[in-house]
């Protein structure tokens, strides 16, 4: 019976294995930043000289440059993300980066339900969200501004074309410029909050040539790359790993399985802590070709599971004999990071998730049902533990009586 018990909770558990699903995280985050739009030199106000489409959110952007007086007549297209939401673009003189910034806001008026195009400069404050953005003069020469729906809308909602028009006079002879443009879900009163933090979102800023429409954009982490990450860390560490702790938990008091607990426990350990180590090397790789995209709770999340995980594969190194007096305290150390690098690592792929832009899709709900799966499996087998816990606790004690009525008898015979 015992064997027959230990041989189902094994092949359970295997096939809960069976049942992960690989979230597809890069490849949906990329849609939902949105592809690069048709430009066209045509505008409801004007016509222009060129124009280009920017790599994210499905903007684009047209102008005319005059080299006699160094004049840009600019107009940037975008859309809203939300009826209460903002669209902005801007100059960076310095750096393609939000940060140090001109840039022209276009949102709903609170007061009248106009549209307005206000000037803001992005400060390192705003940046950090440490004051407000507060609307103020720009210091540098903008000659005229406006912004205008186009198309049928007539007022901000979700979905909703804006054009934002700016005349700017340039240093002579500085045709490379820095763009940025951005948008967002609130303004409160006149102060636009901070946008979105998807991949494409903290990408959209791009070095353009005026004269040749030349364009470098941000440099950004593939789709391909994405994917792979996130399928690796979903797999690895939100899901093979709590596997193989499940594994040494309900299998190991199976006497009868032998070290066949030990060598499944291995087994899953060291395959998930391999692919999670392959997913944490290209986290790396994402983060050095995409400078100024940073997720510091994402990448703290994983850099202590990927600590934990290692000093897991460090410490059977160490393992002390069964009959070492220091055997109780290592296997309190490997329980207590064991366990703290299953968690970190679950909750990081809800992180993963987030960054992404994936935290209602099918995916997320796919690996909650498989994570679900688990966990009421683990709960399954807690409660069968405990009852042939309790079993094992009355056979024993009944045992102690009858040798103990055994022994009274015999002392008794014996006078």
């Amino acid at each position: 019976m015992r064997q027959q018990r230990c041989a189902t909770l094994l092949a359970s558990l295997l096939q809960l294995v069976a049942v992960a699903v690989l979230p597809a995280a890069a490849a949906a985050a990329a849609a939902a930043g949105g592809a690069a739009g048709r430009c066209t030199t045509s505008t409801p106000l004007r016509t222009y000289a060129k124009c280009i489409a920017l790599p994210t959110q499905g903007a684009t952007l047209a102008w005319t440059y005059d080299a006699r007086n160094a004049t840009l007549d600019a107009a940037f297209t975008g859309s809203f993300i939300s009826p209460s939401g903002w669209v902005a673009w801007g100059v960076n003189k310095d750096a393609p980066a939000m940060t140090g910034a001109r840039v022209l806001a276009a949102f709903s008026d609170p007061s009248t339900g106009a549209l307005l195009a206000l000037p803001f400069l992005l400060s390192p404050d705003v940046k950090l969200q440490a004051s407000p953005l507060v609307s103020r003069p720009l210091d540098i020469p903008l000659l005229a501004s406006s912004a205008s729906l186009v198309g049928p809308a007539r007022t901000v909602r979700d979905g909703a074309t804006v054009t934002i028009a700016a005349t700017i006079r340039l240093s002579p002879n500085r045709t490379k410029l820095h763009f940025v443009w951005n948008r967002g879900l609130y303004v409160q009163g006149y102060s636009p909050t901070i946008h979105p933090t998807d991949a494409s979102d903290l990408a959209s800023h791009a070095t353009v040539d005026i004269l040749t429409t030349a364009t470098e954009a941000s440099p950004t982490a593939s789709a391909t790359l994405q994917w792979t990450h996130g399928s690796l860390n979903a797999l690895s560490w939100g899901f093979l790993l709590p596997v193989g702790a499940a594994v040494a938990r309900y299998l190991r008091p199976c006497a009868s399985t032998g070290p066949a607990w030990f060598y499944a426990h291995a087994a899953i350990q060291a395959t998930g802590y391999a692919l999670g180590a392959a997913g944490f090397a290209l986290g790396l790789v994402m983060g050095s070709a995409s400078p100024g995209v940073t997720y510091k709770l994402h990448r703290g999340l994983g850099i202590a599971a990927a600590t934990a995980g290692s000093l897991q594969t460090l410490a059977m190194l160490f393992r002390p004999k069964t009959t070492n007096r220091y055997r109780k305290y290592w296997k309190s150390y490997h329980h207590l990071v064991g366990y703290g690098c299953v968690v970190v690592g679950v909750v990081n792929v809800f992180q993963g998730f987030e960054v992404m832009g994936l935290g209602a899709s099918y995916w997320k709900l796919g690996y909650c049902m498989a994570l679900a799966t688990l966990a009421g499996g683990c709960v399954a087998l807690e409660v069968n533990a405990w009852v042939v816990f309790c079993r094992r606790q009355q056979e024993e004690k009944l045992m102690r009586r009858e040798v103990e009525d055994v022994v009274v008898k015999d002392r008794a015979a014996a006078f």
